[in-house]
């Protein structure tokens, strides 16, 4: 072939300078004994080298891949028995779970002693990673079942007064009787929270050993890194709950009157009419626990105790300026701030001033949901000569019990209806009083999970006078506190200035958009539309219709992270201003809703720090009380990340880098 110069393939060929030389047949001979030798010996290492490998493998398999799946299966055993116990807890079985947290005990303790056989395992280079992080996670999970078994012992005596399934030790008597023993008993076992908090800061420190870097972040390995990272979250914050409420548990038999009387204000705050902490305060009551039996001692209209306060100052800025032909400042419209006990406390201040006032030990909230809520357990409810039921009622689409409160309240009539608000509180002592009546396993299980799912839902507020019990609420997130965070921050506060009752048919849908600079400057824009679909109530006062749906007129403030800069917005009706509040910025402006209309209002912002590379933002949306389940969107430069309905408060790790 041209270009190409023939080469002999029986010639060796020198590399080194691509001539060929001539054959030479000793050194060929030569060359092919040494090649034999070489050939001989390579095949004799390879042998060697080959039993070697069958040596080890066959060891792997009797002290590792063995033990490693007789271990495994443990562990599947272990896990099989997990899921049986949290059934038994999820179903309020307290005798059924104390026995399968034994059982749960005795499984791991087999999966520990198959691990344990695998101890030569420390020794060997990154194995020893592995084998130590199973170990700590055994050890915290020992400490994790402690506490539950302390937890669960603790409340079996009280099964029958809690309404769950078991045997309790208070089955005697009326349920007023159990109720009172099972309070005068309580301090002895509140002691327990102590060994509670114990084992799960044991567990806590276990937990922390463990370190997810030693698994990859792709592949099966990603998923065992993220569920370690969210176990030591969750640990952390178990941990640091536990803590922060052991004051309010080691008090709460004091709280419920056990060595002398408590009293109460309960505030009912109208969510169909939104204030700031959840609604118009329409009416009130005094409770008082004696040994914790409940007492009504007075149920009113707030207007009727508004009416004797003497010397009310002027009212507020926002009241002036959108609730119209309100100069002075009244104890129904006091709860201006979005923090309930910033609230109550200008609540207090003004409630102090009328003459038949009652010292207190603290304040309860709550709204037509926990009425609602509870009456769906209870059945329909007798009070003042009316029956209020859940059924839907046509004329608002709502539980027939909000439109009778409404109707019987606002409605204009042709005679003087006395204490017209007042029902509320009647209703309240009745729906209590057929709860407290009846048999502990009829309703009370129920009823105590629901008003749990209502106080994460902030349908239901506390704030308590003593300083320990305080602690503890806010621990367990139920006094409506503003909450510190670090990261970004939202929470949307809005108030109906004489709106009628038109959040009963509004909705309202939040998108928030990110987007990211190059530099890490992040720009937010959040978007809030509002959607009444519904026809006008007959507002006249001539015609005595019941004016319940009218133009929302919407007094709003978005609290946003401290330093946050305005870039833009849309949708006020008003001039939008800026200022500091309760360690946020605010953003505050004002908008109407009309029946069957829409209005939108959007809003751009600068967040005061950066997103740095390959890192998550952390991200805290407040809900308002009195709200339910407003729809919630998150966008990354227009494209969707996450949607929900906001129930309760919520943290987020936000990926946007």
């Amino acid at each position: 072939m041209e270009g190409f110069e023939k080469i002999n393939l029986d010639q060796p060929v020198n590399l080194a300078n691509d001539t060929v030389k001539p054959e030479n047949n000793t050194m060929s001979s030569s060359v092919s004994r040494r090649n034999r030798k070489f050939s001989f010996k390579n095949h004799k290492k390879l042998l060697i080298a080959f039993l070697v490998l069958i040596f080890l493998v066959v060891l792997s398999v009797f002290t590792v891949v063995l033990p490693a799946e007789k271990t495994y299966k443990a562990a599947k055993k272990t896990y099989a028995q997990v899921q049986i116990t949290v059934a038994a807890i999820k179903k309020q079985d307290v005798a059924s779970a104390s026995t399968n947290l034994d059982q749960t005990r005795a499984d791991l303790t087999e999966t520990q002693n198959d691990l344990n056989s695998m101890w030569y395992l420390k020794f060997v280079p990154i194995a020893n990673w592995y084998y130590s992080d199973a170990t700590h996670l055994m050890n915290a999970g020992f400490h994790g079942l402690d506490a539950a078994k302390v937890l669960v012992d603790s409340i079996k005596p009280y099964a029958d007064v809690l309404g769950l399934k078991g045997q309790g030790s208070f089955v005697g008597g009326t349920a007023s009787e159990r109720i009172q023993t099972a309070v005068l008993t309580m301090g002895k076992i509140t002691p327990n929270i102590d060994e509670i908090s114990n084992d799960l800061n044991a567990a806590r420190v276990e937990i922390d050993k463990v370190d997810p870097n030693h698994y990859p972040d792709f592949g099966p390995g990603k998923k065992v890194r993220t569920d370690l990272e969210q176990i030591k979250t969750l640990a952390d914050q178990g941990t640091t709950f536990i803590t922060d409420a052991k004051p309010l548990i080691k008090i709460l038999p004091d709280l419920l009157g056990a060595t002398s009387e408590k009293k109460y204000l309960v505030i009912f705050q109208n969510d169909k009419e939104l204030r700031p902490t959840g609604g118009f305060i329409t009416a009130y009551a005094i409770f008082r626990l004696d040994q914790g039996i409940v007492h009504v001692d007075t149920s009113s209209d707030i207007y009727t105790l508004d009416n004797t306060i003497p010397d009310k100052s002027v009212a507020p800025r926002p009241i002036l300026l959108y609730l119209p032909n309100v100069p002075q400042f009244n104890l129904r419209d006091s709860n201006l701030s979005p923090d309930f006990v910033n609230s109550m406390n200008t609540f207090m201040g003004i409630y102090d001033k009328a003459p038949g006032h009652t010292n207190v030990d603290g304040v309860i909230a709550v709204d037509t949901s926990a009425l609602v809520s509870a009456m769906n357990i209870l059945g329909d409810i007798n009070a003042d000569g009316i029956t209020f039921t859940t059924k839907n009622d046509p004329r608002c689409d709502c539980p027939q019990v909000i439109y009778q409160l409404e109707s019987y309240a606002d409605q204009p009539v042709n005679y003087v209806r006395t204490n017209r608000k007042g029902i509320i509180g009647d209703l309240m002592y009745a729906i209590m009083n057929k709860a407290f009546s009846s048999s502990p396993k009829l309703y009370w299980g129920p009823l105590f999970q629901t008003m749990l799912t209502e106080t994460s839902q902030k349908h239901i507020l506390f704030y308590s006078f003593n300083n320990n019990a305080e602690a503890g609420l806010e621990a367990l997130n139920a006094s409506g506190r503003i909450l510190p965070f670090n990261g970004d921050y939202l929470h949307i506060n809005e108030a109906n200035f004489g709106g009628a009752k038109s959040n009963l048919f509004v909705t309202e849908a939040v998108n928030q958009n990110y987007t990211i600079g190059s530099d890490g400057t992040i720009t937010k824009t959040v978007t809030i539309n509002y959607k009444n679909p519904y026809p006008p109530s007959d507002c006249s006062l001539a015609s005595g219709g019941l004016c319940l749906n009218a133009v929302l007129r919407d007094w709003f403030r978005i609290y946003v992270p401290a330093g946050s800069q305005m870039v833009s917005s849309q949708g006020s009706e008003v001039k939008m201003s800026t200022y500091n509040d309760l360690g946020k910025t605010v953003f505050e402006g004002f908008l109407t809703v009309r029946p069957q209309g829409t209005t939108t209002f959007t809003i751009t912002y600068k967040l005061p720090f950066k997103l740095a590379s390959n890192s998550t933002l952390p991200l805290l949306i407040q809900k308002q009380p009195g709200t339910n389940a407003n729809d919630y969107t998150i966008q990354l430069n227009g494209k969707q990340i996450d949607e929900f309905p906001l129930l309760t408060d919520k943290t987020l790790k936000l990926n946007l880098r």
